[in-house]
């Protein structure tokens, strides 16, 4: 037992190392650049509960944020082809979710060459008079972040978007494919992390532009597939077949106040499990560590949840 026990804090202590070997900022700095635990749920729910915010923004404005060329390049989709490949791994450092590795057969489809901006998800503001996200103030984008990817938003606002522009949410199996494409990598350009390749880590700490990581791009060409902003899929989190992951892991739960009076009296909290779904989300984000940026790992949230990491792209069929 002493053994094993030592065994197992010697794999945390070796998991932690590599974590701050591969950081790519001073992580001394950290606590001038987290948020705290929870703040941007609390924040979401707060603006959920206030009234409709008014845009500012007229047609003619909307355009105007935007030359020409830069809406026609956030309007192209790349073409992924039909073919199976190895989604998930078999890596016993990777989280349960995400094993064990096993081919799956995709029809071909489209896919946003990038996240959906602030400047695009406008548009959809101004047309269907639906709430701004939290971090517009006034329902206005900040300076300068047109053509960075809109956060804020949750899955239900994600999906109305995709809608509005007659698409839909991809596929947790079609994000993937699209970021790793078929010989099995773990990241969008290869095996090995580069910080020079992807916004994650706090290192900007904020998100970045879209078309930013040219020399990070997917197999395909597809932009920002690790880093940036966590993105929403049309899925469920849900165990692969054959996955040694515990079956609580998938069972949605929320904090509430403890039932317990002396925790109460201390304002500690318990996790409660609830009706609903959780909804898979992709390829890490700007305050990710570098493992969840892997191209085959899974989060998750309940649909409702928004955050200043959860951002999204687009997909369609082909027989669309």
């Amino acid at each position: 037992m002493v053994a094993g026990t030592l065994h197992v804090v010697q794999l945390g202590a070796n998991r932690m190392a590599d974590m701050r070997d591969r950081a790519t900022y001073d992580l001394s700095e950290m606590k001038d650049r987290l948020r705290a635990a929870g703040e941007d749920i609390v924040r979401h729910r707060i603006h959920k509960e206030q009234q409709q915010a008014e845009t500012t923004y007229a047609w003619n404005e909307l355009e105007a944020l935007l030359t020409p060329e830069q809406w026609a390049m956030l309007d192209e989709m790349i073409h992924i082809p039909a073919g199976p490949f190895s989604m998930g791994t078999d890596s016993e450092r990777a989280n349960p979710q995400d094993r064990p590795q096993h081919d799956v057969m995709v029809d071909d489809y489209w896919i946003d060459k990038y996240p959906v901006t602030n400047a695009e998800y406008a548009r959809f503001i101004v047309s269907t008079k639906r709430r701004p996200p939290l971090a517009w103030d006034d329902g206005v984008i900040p300076a300068g972040r047109y053509l960075y990817p809109v956060t804020m938003v949750s899955w239900y606002d994600a999906q109305a978007y995709c809608r509005w522009e007659i698409k839909r949410l991809p596929l947790e199996e079609e994000w993937e494919k699209a970021a790793r494409g078929t010989d099995g990598r773990r990241w969008p350009w290869g095996n090995k992390i580069d910080p020079k390749l992807l916004n994650t880590y706090y290192y900007v700490g904020s998100t970045t532009e879209v078309s930013k990581y040219a020399e990070g791009v997917s197999p395909y060409g597809v932009f920002d597939m690790a880093g940036n902003v966590s993105e929403w899929t049309a899925s469920d989190f849900e165990p692969y077949e054959g996955s040694d992951a515990p079956r609580e892991l998938f069972k949605p739960r929320v904090m509430r106040e403890s039932s317990d009076p002396v925790d109460r009296g201390m304002k500690l909290a318990e996790q409660v499990e609830v009706l609903g779904v959780y909804k898979v989300r992709r390829g890490g984000s700007w305050k990710s560590d570098p493992f969840s940026t892997s191209s085959y790992h899974r989060n998750f949230s309940l649909p409702h949840y928004a955050s200043n990491f959860f951002g999204f792209r687009c997909a369609k069929s082909t027989t669309d």
